[in-house]
């Protein structure tokens, strides 16, 4: 059995990654249960997990009860992700002699106190095998890594019809994910397309003071899928990022992303393909990127549908990338 170990409260990027990876790993022939380090109370995850048939085990939250747990369930190997799994992981793992792994998915550098937590992590990560999801966060851990980036299961390919006139933003509400720089773009360009978010976090009571009549915002949603037929562009102004889930999964859907070119969007976004690069402090620039995907003709819409839909199924499907989470997991004693 592979253990998913994971410290979640929420439905996020991480979390839809390790389900992802948990049902790639079950459709290979190698069974796995996602182990949350303890129950936070409402967590609209476990709903997901029990729908799509996952295995779920809840632990106490202490390294003790993880120990335990690891004792007698005896897992041939600990996966972690986010820092606190990680570092718990790699403690357990080397008092149980369980093989280990964690991934890297963060792109940005926290504040106090956990950004202490991030450099704990990034130091201890010598304990195991290492992943990280984009070269950029390659860069910041101490130890030798593989970048393994996000997939998504194999899906059907997108309708061929036009794009939606609706942009939206899809993320958490914070400074790294920069969408301030998107209310600011909707502001700018009210005439082009509907302007939408979905997702919340710290920034969310300002920005709708400030642009409640230039954006619509939806809140936490914890199931996309409905979400994705009704945009026709997803905009992605981050300061800051790793390879994220929510771009992977609009460009499955057929959705072509505006982003600025951080982290690992440049290998999700193919100017004039699967969509455009900006100056992220540059709010003409992405502007200038709102306008050509306003000005696409029918037939160039239904190519770039069909460009992102194949970019990821070619390069970002667990036919690609699952082999190489295997050769980590490999490398670190199991199997």
């Amino acid at each position: 059995m592979i253990w998913l170990l994971v410290d979640s409260a929420t439905v996020g990027g991480i979390e839809r990654h390790i389900a992802t990876l948990a049902e790639a790993l079950n459709r290979a022939g190698h069974p796995t249960e996602i182990v949350l380090m303890a129950d936070h109370g409402g967590n609209p995850w476990l709903h997901q997990l029990a729908a799509a048939n996952l295995n779920v085990r809840t632990l106490d939250g202490t390294v003790s009860g993880l120990a335990r747990a690891v004792k007698t369930a005896k897992p041939a190997l600990i996966h972690s992700h986010g820092y606190k799994a990680n570092i718990l992981g790699r403690l357990v793992g080397r008092m149980t002699r369980t093989p280990v792994a964690a991934t890297f998915h963060a792109g940005e550098r926290a504040p106090f106190p956990v950004n202490a937590y991030q450099l704990l992590d990034e130091w201890t990560s010598c304990l195991g095998g290492r992943i990280a999801v984009s070269q950029a966060i390659q860069a910041t851990v101490p130890f030798k890594s593989t970048v393994i980036q996000n997939f998504l299961l194999t899906t059907p390919q997108p309708p061929a019809t036009a794009l939606p006139r609706r942009i939206g933003f899809v993320g958490r509400l914070s400074h790294e994910k920069a969408p301030d720089r998107f209310c600011e773009l909707a502001r700018r360009c009210a005439n082009v397309a509907e302007w939408h978010v979905w997702g919340d976090g710290p920034m969310r009571d300002e920005l709708e003071r400030t642009y409640a009549a230039n954006v619509t915002f939806h809140g936490l949603v914890t199931d996309l899928a409905p979400v994705w037929p009704s945009l026709g562009l997803l905009v992605m102004p981050s300061r800051a990022e790793g390879l994220p889930m929510a771009a992977l999964e609009a460009l499955a859907s057929g959705v072509p992303i505006a982003a600025s070119a951080v982290g690992g969007l440049p290998s999700l976004v193919h100017p004039g393909k699967t969509g455009w690069l900006f100056d992220g402090t540059n709010l003409e620039d992405a502007a200038r990127a709102i306008t050509g995907w306003a000005s696409l003709p029918d037939l160039d819409q239904h190519a770039m549908r069909l460009e992102c839909w194949t970019l990821v199924a070619d390069t970002f499907s667990d036919r690609t990338q699952l082999p190489k989470v295997l050769e980590v997991y490999r490398r670190v004693g199991w199997g």
